[in-house]
């Protein structure tokens, strides 16, 4: 019920909402499910929103991985197309160049570009 699209939970607040309308005014099938369906819609198409933009937003401050990209990194191993090592935020990492005719030296600053697995992809900049 608890998904992030919170479309289960609207079903599931609709068929309450049925029960509780046919439990106190005892009526048929046919108007149970016209209850339904209009609950259904009023909860999917009006409250489903609203839950969506507070509880649905991503972290404002990336983490983990997708806070590597843009950082600067020290060569530590010379990176060339196969291999190379690069000191980032205090970890040792795999490297590559983004382009694969470079070749960085060892003591080189170079900065993420992006995370490929567990191989930071790097740049050197202009």
């Amino acid at each position: 019920m608890l998904t992030g699209d919170l479309t289960l939970l609207m079903l599931g607040v609709a068929a309450l909402g049925t029960a509780g309308v046919s439990a106190a005014a005892d009526t048929s099938l046919v108007l149970d499910a016209v209850v339904f369906a209009i609950l259904t819609g009023v909860l999917i198409l009006g409250v489903r929103p609203m839950l969506r933009r507070r509880y649905g937003t991503p972290p404002p401050i990336p983490t983990n991985v997708d806070a590597l990209p843009g950082k600067t990194a020290l060569v530590l191993d010379e990176i060339s197309e196969h291999s190379g090592q690069v000191k980032l935020g205090g970890e040792v990492w795999t490297a590559r160049p983004m382009e694969t005719t470079e070749v960085y030296e060892p003591g080189t600053t170079v900065y993420v570009m992006r995370i490929d697995g567990a191989t930071a992809v790097v740049w050197k900049g202009p």
